[in-house]
């Protein structure tokens, strides 16, 4: 059974947390991981890219110059591709990214992500983050003495402005609810920290 630290708000250790074995000491998948962060940045675009074809380009109706006797190539219309402002090639068009992922694959993905973190170290419990200090100082002097200010990633298992606003400008720090837990966070972040709530709700939606 994984066993990570409890720290304060102060920075210091009071204590450790037994975590589940199905969640965070679960075999690393790495191409799971793989295929659900693809997934995720595949589904976050927009696809509403687009250019316009020859026959999509405004003018270029009329031939620039008779076919023959002039001394120069055969040109049919000013808007054919390889001109300056003629139609693109084989270009963009709206299309959906859109990549189904199954329950299974993304649950896989999760723990694998999670029992990384705790192998590497950079998973732990903080309590009392529900103070009312909405300070970035003291958001910064804890992620200091904790050795977390690299792109700390925050989780917490109920609203708290005073967390959103105290991390609001460190460098690289994201706070985020439990409920949004995302592979692609995970993996991209250096830190976890989360609420004792946040890792108990953890273990009961991906322990079973």
């Amino acid at each position: 059974m994984p066993t990570v630290k409890i720290f304060n708000y102060q920075g210091d250790v009071v204590g450790d947390q037994s975590l589940s074995d199905a969640v965070f000491a679960a075999r690393i998948h790495v191409p799971a991981m793989h295929q659900v962060v693809v997934a995720q940045l595949a589904n976050r675009r927009q696809g509403t890219h687009s250019t316009k074809t020859r026959g999509e380009v405004r003018g270029g109706g009329k031939k620039p110059w008779r076919q023959k006797h002039t001394g120069r190539a055969r040109h049919g219309s000013i808007r054919s591709p390889i001109w300056v402002g003629g139609g693109v090639t084989h270009g963009p068009k709206p299309r959906d990214y859109h990549q189904k992922v199954n329950k299974q694959v993304r649950g896989l993905a999760i723990r694998s992500a999670l029992s990384q973190k705790v192998n590497e170290e950079r998973l732990f419990i903080l309590q009392g983050i529900d103070s009312d200090s909405h300070k970035t100082r003291d958001m910064v002097n804890f992620l200091e003495k904790t050795s977390a200010t690299r792109k700390p990633l925050i989780m917490i298992h109920e609203s708290m402005p005073s967390v959103y606003r105290s991390a609001g400008n460190v460098p690289g720090a994201k706070v985020m609810h439990v409920d949004s837990i995302n592979v692609y966070d995970l993996v991209n972040h250096g830190f976890v920290i989360m609420t004792p709530e946040a890792a108990g709700r953890i273990e009961e939606v991906y322990g079973k």
